[in-house]
């Protein structure tokens, strides 16, 4: 677990083509406050300029057979997609829709869904640990019977989830998992991510950590991880979150 900035500590810390995952969910430039800052560029290319930057180190730290996911505001994420898409194997486009608690915008249709990538280096040679992530299916809830073969009988009750997650509930004030954070990512959204996408023993990588949930997941899972977090308060709340699970 590092503190400080990633540029500053990418390069120095962690070796090329050594690690199986990355998870990436860095400041959208929407004007969100984390601690005394505020994620604001002066313009978009500016922004855009800063993200590609880190991505190449990310790309090169990646194994050959690891995997990427990317995570971003809704209006950014094309520019990603394409920049991207001849870096990298694009895999999914995901949608991970949430409830929005009835605070919703009156003069546009607000957003209930935050998008993801999930790219590879090696669209042939990859981790996809599919049986570890499946869920029940809504026509196993309903009894629903398949008539399509030679004898009638029920649906599958489990599937692998599709590129719409509308089944991971977003933290929320006073969950058990809360930290005061501005954009913190629920334990079952990395714990799906890093299930299917890496094995026990794998090093896991979160450039942008916050509150540590990559890691703290990560450690649940007996992956071995990296985290990378630029504000002491965010830090110290991750050494905490980390050493309350040894």
């Amino acid at each position: 677990m590092y503190l400080g900035d990633i540029y500053d500590i990418l390069d120095k810390e962690v070796l090329d083509e050594s690690v199986d995952l990355i998870f990436l969910d860095p400041p959208y430039n929407i004007g969100k406050k984390f601690g005394n800052w505020v994620e604001s560029w002066k313009s978009e290319e500016e922004y855009l300029e800063w993200c590609y930057g880190w991505l190449n180190i990310c790309i090169r730290k990646l194994k050959p057979t690891g995997s990427l996911y990317l995570m971003s505001a809704t209006q950014f994420m094309p520019y990603f997609d394409i920049y991207l898409r001849d870096k990298l194997h694009i895999l999914s486009r995901i949608v991970w829709t949430y409830d929005s608690s009835g605070v919703q915008a009156k003069k546009y249709f607000g957003s209930l869904y935050e998008p993801i990538l999930h790219c590879v280096k090696n669209k042939y040679n990859y981790t996809f640990n599919y049986e570890d992530i499946m869920i029940e299916t809504k026509s196993s809830k309903r009894g629903l019977i398949d008539y399509r073969g030679k004898e009638p009988r029920p649906y599958n009750d489990k599937k692998v989830p599709g590129n719409v997650w509308d089944d991971l509930v977003r933290v929320r004030y006073r969950m058990k998992e809360y930290i005061n954070h501005p954009s913190q990512k629920p334990e079952s959204l990395l714990e799906r991510i890093i299930k299917v996408s890496s094995n026990v023993g794998d090093i896991v990588l979160d450039p942008f950590s916050g509150t540590f949930t990559t890691c703290a997941v990560a450690k649940k899972l007996g992956r071995r991880y990296i985290g990378i977090e630029k504000f002491d308060g965010f830090y110290e709340e991750g050494i905490k979150r980390l050493n309350e699970l040894e």
